[in-house]
């Protein structure tokens, strides 16, 4: 593994790191609200990834006519790392930016690829995801929402649930079915939907942490262009592994996020009172917290790993679900362990002025179990990695 940059990447760094500390102000003026409760709040999350656009900074290895600057992964890492320590605001257009934006610079045509990435990058345009549905979850090939050719458009019907960023939405990608008739992972498209046109309706989710981060979305008799296929028609299953394959492997540039996670939990340990010291007098305690370092520096040289392959010009390996897997439940660990820190405390809500970060704690646990589902639940990542890694049978 090569830990040191090369001069290049020091000097993308430094620029990098300069202008989160030029724009200090507006990072915490972002942060100071949160986005899901819309209006305002919304619009100042829009207004930074704005500003990281117009610094070239929202996408760095996309391409320069959509906004990026052909930029190496290794960058995009160099940057992802400098943004979780400015303590950056979240992406709000993260299913645009991470996802389908890479899935059109590979299946896309070129009309579709020029009306969506810079709108995207500018944060213009918001998308979600569409793939979930009441009888098709972990089993997405189950899916039921139906597309009729007529003419130059589709007719679509059917609903769609746990539709990420269904309630901030401007655009969709979603998979439809377009030959009943084919096998289970055939006739099936993946298309791209305005969701304003005229019979979509939107249901907020409200989860068990109190915020609407999902959304219900029905389709009555919704006709879409033909031109908004992305691929071949009946060949969305292709495309639409593509696409995941981007948001396991996203977990590959965060060792910077769970540095500080650790780095909170450890806080949180040293000043938390329990009997008379504090938690971190408590041996478990301190067992937990030594478990939880190996486990992030694991991770850390596991990613070094990937972007050293990639700096190289070589393939990526079977990390992808490796990571997903890893990130995803160490994830639930750490704020397991922060709660068990906290121990009774760690129930009380926002507003509560005995409560920790605001009840973020909480918020972060309870979600956390989501990270374990989304993108392939750990079991389906288990089955890839027994099957596609380690060559075992499907017995």
């Amino acid at each position: 593994m090569n830990f040191e940059l090369s001069g290049e990447d020091a000097a993308f760094r430094d620029e990098v790191r300069a202008w989160f500390a030029d724009h200090r102000e507006q990072i915490e003026h972002t942060r100071a609200v949160d986005w899901e409760a819309g209006g305002e709040a919304f619009e100042r999350y829009r207004a930074w990834e704005r500003a990281l656009f117009e610094a070239g900074l929202g996408a760095v290895t996309w391409p320069v006519e959509y906004g990026g600057r052909g930029a190496s992964m290794v960058q995009q890492a160099i940057l992802n790392e400098e943004y979780t320590l400015a303590d950056a605001p979240n992406r709000i257009n993260r299913l645009g930016l991470g996802l389908l934006g890479p899935t059109l610079m590979v299946y896309g045509t070129p009309e579709q690829k020029a009306r969506h990435l810079p709108r995207i990058l500018a944060c213009d345009e918001i998308w979600c995801q569409g793939y979930s549905e009441p009888n098709a979850g972990s089993d997405l090939a189950s899916l039921r929402t139906r597309a009729v050719r007529e003419g130059d458009e589709f007719v679509v019907n059917g609903q769609k649930i746990w539709t990420s960023l269904g309630r901030f939405g401007d655009w969709i990608f979603t998979l439809v079915r377009t030959d009943p008739a084919a096998p289970k992972h055939k006739g099936i498209t993946f298309l791209l939907v305005d969701m304003h046109s005229p019979g979509i309706e939107v249901r907020p989710l409200i989860q068990i942490d109190g915020s609407a981060r999902f959304a219900e979305v029905f389709f009555t008799d919704v006709r879409v262009p033909v031109a908004n296929v992305v691929g071949r028609v009946d060949d969305g299953w292709t495309v639409a592994m593509a696409l995941l394959g981007f948001e396991r492997g996203g977990g590959l540039y965060g060792p910077a996020l769970f540095n500080r996670i650790l780095r909170d939990v450890v806080e949180l340990s040293r000043r938390e009172p329990r009997g008379e010291g504090v938690a971190a007098d408590d041996p478990d305690v301190r067992r937990r917290v030594a478990q939880s370092y190996i486990e992030t520096r694991v991770y850390e040289l596991t990613v070094q790993r990937a972007l050293t392959r990639l700096a190289r010009g070589e393939a990526p390996g079977p990390e992808a679900s490796l990571n997903k897997l890893y990130w995803s439940e160490m994830k639930v660990r750490l704020d397991e362990l922060a709660l068990d820190i906290l121990g009774p405390r760690a129930e009380l809500g926002p507003g509560s002025p005995q409560a920790e970060n605001d009840g973020g704690w909480y918020g972060d646990y309870l979600y956390a179990r989501a990270s374990t589902i989304f993108a392939g639940t750990s079991e389906v990542q288990k089955n890839i990695i027994a099957q596609r890694v380690l060559g075992l049978p499907r017995e």
